[in-house]
C-alpha cells in the first residue's frame, strides 16, 4: 500500500504506506516531516510496524523526543496498528498511550478507521 492523503473535517492526513524506512531513531523524524510538508498535510500517520522497537520502550526516551519533535514543528502525529503486546509488556507504555490519546499532538489508534474517526471529532 501507498501512502495516501486523507481528508477529514477539513484537515489533511498523510497515512504512511506500510512499507518503507523505519522511524527508528530522533534523525528518522526529518524524514517524515518533510514528506508531511511536501505533501502539505495537517497530520501524519505512521503504521506501528514502521516504529522502532526502542520507540516501545519508554526507557529509551525515543517516544517522547519523536512527540517532542512532532510537537516543536507542530505536525500532530498518529501511530496506527495493534500495539497489544507493547501494551501488556509495560503499564508505563499504556499509561503513555492513554494520555497521549487525551490531547491533541500524539495519538495511537487501532487502525485507518479509527483514525478516521478520531479526526473527525477532534480539531486540534
Amino acid at each position: 500500500m501507498d501512502s495516501t492523503v486523507l481528508k477529514v473535517a477539513g484537515r489533511r492526513i498523510l497515512v504512511c504506506a506500510s512499507a518503507g524506512a523505519a522511524l527508528a531513531k530522533l534523525g528518522d523524524a526529518n524524514d517524515f516531516l518533510a514528506e508531511a510538508w511536501a505533501q502539505e498535510v495537517d497530520m501524519l500517520a505512521i503504521p506501528a510496524a514502521r516504529l522502532g522497537e526502542d520507540f516501545f520502550d519508554l526507557r529509551t526516551g525515543l517516544a517522547g523526543e519523536i512527540g517532542q519533535k512532532f510537537a516543536n514543528y507542530r505536525m500532530p502525529l498518529a501511530i496506527i496498528g495493534d500495539l497489544t503486546q507493547w501494551i501488556a509488556k509495560s503499564r508505563a507504555f499504556r499509561d503513555y498511550v492513554r494520555e497521549a490519546n487525551a490531547g491533541s499532538g500524539l495519538w495511537f489508534v487501532a487502525d485507518q478507521a479509527a483514525l478516521v474517526e478520531k479526526a473527525s471529532v477532534r480539531r486540534g
